[in-house]
């Protein structure tokens, strides 16, 4: 019998008229309603003329989380007075409840994408829900842009709604050919909010690590809360790491019972939840609990201020969970459980006046997440680059390249970025493509393995990818109950594809080619390797290489530890580090990474520049990891130009002989670059590495190695620079000359060793009589006046004002101590010398 008492108090029941005349006229229409006013449970019951008003209709329902997806069923199926499976059903992954009569079906959106796959009419639905879009998840939005597609080209009178728990809604209305937006008022009560930030600074957090101190501040405001407050307490934590940590800081006695909500908790642990609980509760839960689900007698919010979003290195292909800051919008739902039913609080572990400086919003999946699941769903759709779906954010440039790589490897696409027909099986398989490839290639000794790599392992059941799988064998706990489930689905879907296509029957073979690994370690590694070709990795030092090019670390428990050949299947790089972090990893042997990343496998000639010389060698790799090396003697003279290039950017052109004649020489057409310009060449390491060809050859281009370089004289090269062509050339003495000859006849060497201005050293008694500092191409001289020992005495670009004003000075200073030299009074009419003053006589 139909709970009518409990459909009419929900609030969302007021807003159903215009919802239907929304979808009557436009087809369409965005409903925005907070938590609990009925828009996941009432709204679908109506839409499908299950409560005695409307036509029958077929509705399908799509939920971002399968506990949510769960939950709805179960409360549609309470409200209908049936039970679940009935008029109301759901389908998960790997579970299925619904009978033939059903008219509402809940569902994943993930499993919504795949029954699109299959039959893109949706045949027999006649409207579609999508709940919580606001949480903007990847399958969430993908699905969405379908339904638009299929409503816009095959099926106009598919009815679409979208539904959101914030006021956020325009662009999902724009999205849907500007669908009119219908709000429903909840019934709220005043929350107060509480700012309990720790008293000693904490560390922000770190990758996926939250500081133990700030987790020990929020068990400490859950007891403050429960002192002060009424009701069952609802704590946000960003993780299941996070949760299991605060839960035993609370446990012991007392009446108070506190529950573990997350996408991984037991069936029975969920329902517990959903229930009212015969005595006072903690319910410690992931963002789970900030719109998906109705958590009763809730009065007060602890809010941890962290969350967990994906984050993708698709330099070093490796994607994991990063524990960010929850956004404001994250904040006013998660404030918002405490006042559902009755006046309550928040708690926030935050000070005030860091609200500001959070984002508005969490970020897209689709901006932040691996997307070669996404791109497989849109080559299929028919839409490799997405270009033509309706999508609230385009994917990246660079995620998608990547994500298009990642399917080709696999042989998902074409080179066009289409889906083969082996990226159609792989569709169907409800997994990442990776794991896909992984399956249909090993038939069935890779189903038990696939499902454990399908779904976050327990930390618990450690790295070692065997071990855990024979972990999940023997357990009872949530986690392998679910794989038992998963197992069983993959040998249904598998049934028809797997091992069918080329490749199959030789990596299964493998797995006995392998002689030193056991069963389930050929099969683990065999999974791994297949999946992640590129992380297949060997032991080089004290960390791993893999395939790709970055280095990972085990842990020192490791059982992997020392293993020759390991294949990583699930790591990440904690912020700051170079190395990733091996999760989960299987012991292989170099004939299983062979195979399994067969099309990294290659060997050519490398000729590089390296520890000061050209190296030549043929070199046999599995993409960064060096199998076999040997010396290279007839290297291509290509490859060894380029090398020995390298060498001159690399250590400049000081590799060549450069006598104290060139030295200068590069000096003196420095000095004339800078002042004159063209057509004095740019003699910068940098412009003669670039200009090899013109002054260089031939001598270079018979170069094999440094020591071919080191005989090049560089003089010589260097004159072929000089401006021939113009007759330029002959004016290099001229304007920059060697020496110059100063008023006492000496000719005097100039340093050129600062191009902005040449010096001369000259005795000062050599310069008398000379009334202007001497100039090089227009650029006077600076003169370093020297004593008759040959030390510095005065320094002047012009010799007229030395003459005039600084002279005076060094007469006294030197006339004592050089007696026998000539220290006129007016030495700019006194006659130059190099003599002493009885030489002159003589």
């Amino acid at each position: 019998m139909i709970r009518y008492n409990a459909l009419d108090a929900l609030p969302v029941r007021a807003a159903l008229p215009e919802l239907d005349d929304a979808l009557d006229t436009r087809g369409t229409a965005v409903l925005v309603a907070p938590p609990g006013t009925g828009k996941t449970t009432l709204v679908p019951l109506a839409l499908a003329g299950l409560l005695g008003e409307g036509p029958a209709r077929r509705v399908v329902v799509a939920e971002p989380r399968r506990i949510a997806a769960r939950a709805a069923a179960r409360r549609m199926a309470w409200l209908l007075g049936e039970k679940l499976g009935e008029s109301v059903g759901y389908t998960v992954r790997g579970e299925r409840v619904v009978g033939p009569r059903a008219r509402v079906e809940v569902m994943t959106t993930g499993v919504l994408l795949q029954r699109l796959q299959r039959d893109q009419e949706l045949t027999g639905v006649d409207a579609v829900v999508l709940d919580e879009c606001h949480e903007r998840h990847l399958d969430a939005d993908t699905a969405a842009a379908f339904l638009w597609d299929v409503r816009e080209t095959l099926r106009p009178e598919l009815r679409l709604v979208a539904a959101s728990a914030t006021t956020d809604a325009q662009g999902w209305a724009r999205l849907l050919g500007g669908a009119p937006v219908v709000e429903a008022r909840g019934v709220t009560h005043p929350v107060d909010v509480v700012c309990a930030p720790p008293a000693s600074p904490v560390r922000p957090p770190h990758g996926m690590r939250v500081d133990p101190a700030l987790l020990t501040h929020v068990a400490a405001t859950v007891r403050r809360a429960l002192a002060e407050r009424a009701g069952d307490v609802l704590c946000f934590l960003p993780g299941v790491g996070e949760i299991a940590r605060v839960a035993g800081q609370l446990a012991g006695p007392g009446d108070v019972e506190v529950l573990q909500v997350h996408g991984r908790a037991p069936a029975a642990v969920q329902d517990a939840v959903l229930a009212p609980g015969a005595r006072r509760r903690v319910v410690l839960a992931t963002a789970v609990a900030e719109s998906s689900l109705t958590v009763p007698g809730v009065r007060v919010v602890v809010d941890s201020g962290l969350a967990r979003e994906p984050r993708v290195d698709h330099a070093r292909g490796l994607s994991a969970l990063t524990t960010v800051r929850a956004s404001q919008a994250a904040g006013r739902q998660r404030a918002g459980r405490a006042g559902r039913e009755a006046p309550g609080a928040v708690y926030r572990c935050w000070a005030e006046a860091e609200d500001a400086r959070l984002p508005r919003f969490p970020s897209p999946e689709i901006k932040v997440a691996d997307l070669t699941a996404f791109a497989l769903q849109t080559a299929c759709w028919g839409d490799p680059d997405a270009s033509g779906l309706a999508l609230l954010d385009p994917p990246p440039a660079g995620a998608m390249a990547a994500a298009r790589a990642a399917l080709t490897a696999v042989g998902a696409v074409d080179a066009a970025g289409r889906a083969t027909e082996r990226g159609l099986r792989l569709a169907r398989l409800g997994l990442h493509p990776r794991l896909g490839r992984a399956l249909l290639d090993t038939s069935g000794p890779g189903v038990e393995v696939v499902a454990l790599l399908s779904e976050e392992a327990p930390r618990g059941y450690g790295d070692d990818l065997a071990a855990a799988l024979r972990t999940a064998r023997r357990g009872g706990d949530a986690y392998a109950e679910r794989w038992r489930r998963e197992v069983r689905r993959l040998k249904g879907v598998a049934g028809e594809d797997a091992g069918s296509l080329a490749g199959g029957r030789d990596a299964v073979r493998a797995t006995g080619g392998a002689r030193s690994l056991g069963g389930d370690d050929r099969v683990a590694g065999l999974i791994a390797a297949l999946a992640f070709p590129e992380r297949v990795a060997r032991l080089d030092g004290g960390s791993y290489l893999m395939a790709s090019g970055t280095r990972a670390d085990l842990s020192e428990a490791s059982p992997l530890r020392g293993s020759p050949w390991i294949a990583v299947a699930v790591a990440d790089r904690p912020v700051g580090r170079g190395h990733a972090r091996v999760q989960l990893g299987a012991v292989i042997d170099e004939d299983l990474a062979r195979l399994a990343a067969g099309s990294l496998l290659g060997a050519r000639e490398e000729v590089h520049w390296a520890d000061g010389d050209v190296v030549a060698r043929r070199v046999e790799r599995l993409g960064a990891i060096e199998l076999a090396a040997r010396p290279l003697r007839d290297a291509d003279p290509a490859l060894v130009r380029e090398a020995l290039l390298t060498g001159l950017r690399q250590e400049g052109v000081g590799l060549l002989r450069w006598s104290a004649d060139a030295g200068v020489l590069r000096q003196r057409l420095a000095f004339l670059r800078l002042h004159l310009g063209e057509p004095w060449p740019d003699v910068s390491d940098g412009a003669l590495h670039a200009r090899v060809d013109e002054w260089l050859e031939p001598e270079f281009g018979r170069a094999r190695r440094r020591a071919d370089l080191a005989r090049i004289d560089a003089g010589e090269a260097l004159g072929r620079l000089l401006p021939w062509a113009s007759g330029d050339a002959a004016r290099l003495e001229e304007l920059a000359p060697e020496r110059i000859t100063v008023p006492s006849g000496s000719r005097i060497r100039i340093d050129y060793g600062d191009p902005e201005r040449p010096v001369l050293a000259v005795k000062l008694q050599e310069m008398f009589g000379l009334q202007e500092s001497p100039k090089l191409a227009g650029v006077p001289v600076l003169v370093h006046l020297l004593s008759p020992a040959g030390r510095p005495a005065a320094v002047t670009a012009d010799l007229a004002s030395f003459w005039r004003d600084g002279y005076k000075g060094v007469r006294a200073e030197l006339r004592g101590r050089y007696p026998k030299h000539p220290w006129p009074e007016d030495p700019a009419t006194a006659e130059p010398t190099r003599r002493t003053n009885a030489a002159l006589r003589r």
